[in-house]
């Protein structure tokens, strides 16, 4: 079995000028020895190798996240595809997690290894699930076997286990979606669930539909027959679950458009009235003003696991291209999907009174940001009493450390007020990144991505924003985590808002009115 190498090291700063950022070193801020708390100017801050919170592996990526609840050893489990720079010919095994809480892991290392050779029809591995079945006792995983080389290309594969360690392929058998009508290309990410009928069911991805399998004893399947897609846009890693008086049917929708590839949820009061959402979409989306989006681009390929009190949702957050921070930073796939893989995110579920779903802060993550930091205004313009007013207002707070939380509480004066939080600011900084909180009508609110500055191009298309309600009383609690260039934002329990934000460690934030007057209050950062 490969062991996985837990390198913290600390990331190291990028001594050359660039158009955006001041040359520099940890320990030394131009010609001598500074304190780092006195400093305003911008660094080029780089990753460490292995994130403490949003985990990703020291060597490669998190892809596909497939969690499970293991009641057995009373924890979660989180299975994914792991992902190198330079994959072999066979790649994406499964390697995996433990968590009891969704904010500290203990890597398993490799849980179920690809096919040995080019020859076999898991010579990679895709998307699946595991489920433990009491009347056997023995752990299953159903995978996708990917094979480009085969006439079928995706089949259904699995595996068992009697304690979570040593698995067994069974050679034996296979779900082939040609057998059944379905594509022999497209024909992966099943998912494993007890539906009402009190059957195992298993919904599985296929040309534009999912395909419904079911079983007494997750051994024997027996089609059931399929439903639709969203509209004609593939979708992925299906995750359903019933929730209180609901059903829920968690999806990645896999459209490419700059305003799609997101993670989405339909919900009915019945399985079988899941399957009937998608008949009609658009007449039957949640109604949380959002069509079911639950988080921007940079969250993808979700499923999520409860262990009977709490139930998260699991996705990765991708990397970014580029030689340098300004690259990567606007390279986020405007045209295109995101980069494939990067740092595993967790969110909680929050279930509202009306049935519609929205992501909060996993609770056990603030205990791990314990250390309180100083924080006071190293630079303004329009701020006084706490309240900013008029355009480019804005207060500059001190330096970040690698992983921060940071709170505050944002009153604007009416409806259409805009604020923003920006990342990479320097009193020097050309560009420097900022989450704009938009007013989109009197009663929506979009957050926005944009790169600031002298040099900055504005609006960032590509990432998408995530439209909620106004808040009644035009109060927003602010709730932001970090870890590295993994950035979460959470907003009064509404809006979850992932982003990838290189160079956020070593430098300054502020946080910006644009027009109008907003009032700020309660500025908090504590670190790991």
């Amino acid at each position: 079995m490969k062991k996985m190498f837990n390198i913290f090291c600390a990331g190291l700063l990028c001594c050359n000028m660039t158009a955006a950022l001041t040359a520099c070193s940890e320990d030394n801020y131009g010609d001598e020895p500074k304190p780092w708390a006195s400093t305003t100017t911008a660094f080029a801050s780089t990753d460490d190798a292995a994130f403490l919170t949003y985990y990703k592996p020291a060597i490669g990526r998190v892809g596909d996240p497939m969690p499970f609840y293991d009641q057995k050893a009373g924890e979660f489990k989180v299975l994914y595809l792991q992902e190198y720079d330079n994959n072999g010919a066979c790649y994406h095994p499964f390697w995996g997690l433990a968590t009891k809480d969704g904010a500290t892991y203990q890597p398993l290392g490799e849980v179920l290894p690809t096919g040995t050779s080019t020859a076999q029809q898991d010579a990679a591995l895709g998307t699946g699930c595991a489920v433990y079945n009491e009347a056997d006792g023995l752990y299953y995983i159903y995978y996708t076997g990917h094979n480009p080389l085969l006439p079928n290309r995706e089949v259904v594969m699995r595996a068992t286990s009697p304690d979570f360690k040593t698995w067994t392929k069974d050679a034996t058998w296979s779900l082939r979606g040609v057998d059944y009508g379905y594509a022999a290309s497209d024909f992966r990410d099943p998912q494993v669930f007890k539906a009402d009928d009190g059957l195992w069911h298993m919904v599985i991805s296929s040309n534009l539909r999912f395909a419904d399998f079911k079983s007494s004893d997750l051994k024997t399947w027996q089609h059931v027959g399929s439903f639709n897609m969203v509209w004609d846009r593939m979708c992925e890693c299906p995750d359903i679950f019933k929730m209180g008086n609901y059903w829920y049917f968690v999806y990645s929708e896999g459209y490419r458009a700059p305003w799609s590839r997101k993670v989405k949820y339909m919900m009915a009061t019945s399985f079988e009235g899941l399957k009937a959402c998608f008949s009609d979409p658009g007449a039957n989306w949640p109604k949380d003003g959002h069509e079911g989006v639950l988080d921007s681009r940079a969250f993808y390929a979700a499923k999520t696991a409860s262990n009977g009190t709490d139930r998260f949702i699991w996705g990765w957050c991708p990397q970014r291209i580029g030689t340098t921070i300004d690259e990567r930073n606007v390279n986020v796939g405007a045209e295109s999907e995101p980069a494939w893989s990067g740092a595993l995110v967790c969110h909680r579920i929050i279930q509202h009174d009306d049935g519609t779903l929205t992501l909060g802060a996993v609770p056990a993550m603030a205990a791990k940001y314990s250390k309180q930091q100083e924080v006071k205004a190293m630079a303004a313009n329009g701020y006084a009493d706490g309240k900013l007013t008029g355009n480019d207002a804005y207060v500059l707070f001190p330096r970040l450390g690698t992983a921060n939380h940071i709170t505050f509480t944002v009153q604007t004066s009416n409806a259409w007020d805009r604020f923003g939080i920006s990342f990479v600011r320097g009193t020097d900084s050309e560009r420097y990144y900022t989450l704009v909180v938009n007013p989109e009508d009197e009663n929506h609110r979009k957050v926005n991505f944009e790169q600031e500055g002298p040099a900055g191009k504005g609006f960032i298309e590509g990432i998408d924003g995530y439209w909620f309600e106004r808040p009644a009383d035009n109060r927003y609690a602010i709730d932001i985590y970090t870890d590295n260039s993994v950035l979460v934002l959470y907003i009064n329990d509404v809006c979850a808002y992932t982003q990838r934000i290189y160079g956020i460690q070593k430098n300054c934030w502020s946080i910006n009115n644009y027009g109008g007057s907003v009032t700020v209050s309660d500025v908090r950062v504590s670190q790991q």
